[in-house]
């Protein structure tokens, strides 16, 4: 994908939507009610969970409770993607504490409600995965430091032990990490996940942990290869992974209509089946940005996508973002995110986008988990 190709010249094409959608979480306090979803007898089942995160449109606790409020009853699991605060990290705050304050109550939420939890640690920078955390950098510090490393693991213990997610993301985009960062932070990225795995486990976590691939670095898209290029590197170098989560963006790289997406966009990453996939993030813009669209391109991408997600057969699909952004109201890191700004199923006031429908449609198949 070539930088002029782009309508946002500030957003690289190697940059993904990870740190600064992070940003925009909020800790919440808030009552839980009783989980309905629609439910058609006559309708295909799937084997896998749907959900979101609760990233709101505009950051105010209003927005965030409003947009819980609307996808409650439209998933049956939820994600979060925590990047470690290092400046009140390094600050020696505790991360236990920090933990217990920014996200307890909302995942005490989520289980109310019976959604399965899924958490994703972010330990590179996730609009540019050829750097290292901007903060961090900031810091003058870098993963590669030992000292950086642990306190990662123990950021990555409080998460296991307080919020006890399901699963356990420890690295992000890891392909497309090898393909544009200099050696030396995919190595220290590496160790670091690595390491923080073999803590995990030998605190007898029952946590399954994962790390993600972006699936257009994998079919050489994105940066642009000769061909197909596959995940065996990833698999090689995270051996604990239980799991593989997805990252997806296809309309930001050369694809300009999701049925051109071959069936086994998905599959062909594990064909045997021996690694349980779920997408962790991505999505479609209603907006044009690099090809044109709208929001009926938009609903035929989620049509295909609950297609490649049944020939895959994967355990669960996220977006990260259920309503658009009003990046005005964000400030600086609204800036960073307009070509993600527009991949919500609702826009950012809440009205329905064409969508919303074709998720319903697939959300309203019974839940037969294998």
């Amino acid at each position: 994908m070539h930088p002029a190709t782009r309508s946002i010249p500030a957003l690289r094409p190697v940059d993904c939507c990870g740190r600064a959608l992070a940003l925009l979480m909020l800790p919440i306090a808030m009552a839980s009610g009783a989980c309905s979803k629609p439910t058609d007898p006559a309708a295909p089942t799937r084997a896998y969970r749907m959900g979101f995160s609760a990233i709101p449109p505009r950051l105010n606790i209003t927005d965030v409770l409003a947009t819980i409020e609307q996808w409650k009853t439209r998933g049956d699991a939820a994600i979060l993607l925590i990047t470690p605060p290092w400046k009140s990290l390094l600050a020696d705050t505790n991360a236990s504490l920090i933990i217990r304050r920014e996200h307890l109550e909302l995942v005490q939420l989520y289980r109310s409600r019976g959604f399965t939890v899924v958490v994703m640690m972010d330990g590179t920078d996730g609009l540019n995965r050829s750097a290292e955390n901007p903060e961090l950098v900031a810091l003058g510090r870098s993963i590669g430091e030992p000292a950086i490393q642990a306190i990662y693991r123990e950021f990555a213990v409080a998460i296991d032990t307080i919020l006890h997610p399901d699963y356990l993301g420890l690295a992000m985009e890891t392909n497309l990490v090898r393909a544009v960062a200099p050696a030396t932070v995919y190595g220290n990225l590496r160790t670091m996940a690595n390491a923080t795995a073999t803590a995990l486990e030998a605190r007898g976590t029952s946590t399954r942990l994962f790390v993600s691939v972006q699936v257009e670095t994998a079919w050489g898209k994105l940066p642009a290869a000769p061909g197909y290029v596959g995940i065996a590197q990833d698999r090689a170098d995270f051996p604990f992974a239980e799991a593989l989560g997805l990252s997806s963006y296809p309309n930001l790289t050369t694809v300009s209509e999701p049925n051109d997406l071959p069936l086994d966009y998905y599959e062909r990453l594990v064909p045997n089946g021996d690694l349980p996939m779920m997408v962790v993030e991505g999505g479609w813009a209603s907006s044009s940005i690099v090809h044109p669209s709208s929001p009926a391109l938009q609903a035929r991408y989620i049509e295909r996508q609950m297609a490649l997600a049944d020939r895959a057969e994967l355990i669960a699909v996220f977006q990260l973002t259920f309503t658009d952004l009003d990046l005005e109201s964000l400030g600086p890191v609204g800036a960073q995110l307009g070509p993600f700004a527009t991949m919500g199923l609702v826009t950012k006031d809440y009205a329905d986008k064409p969508a919303l429908a074709e998720w319903d449609r697939g959300f309203a198949r019974p839940l037969k988990v294998r």
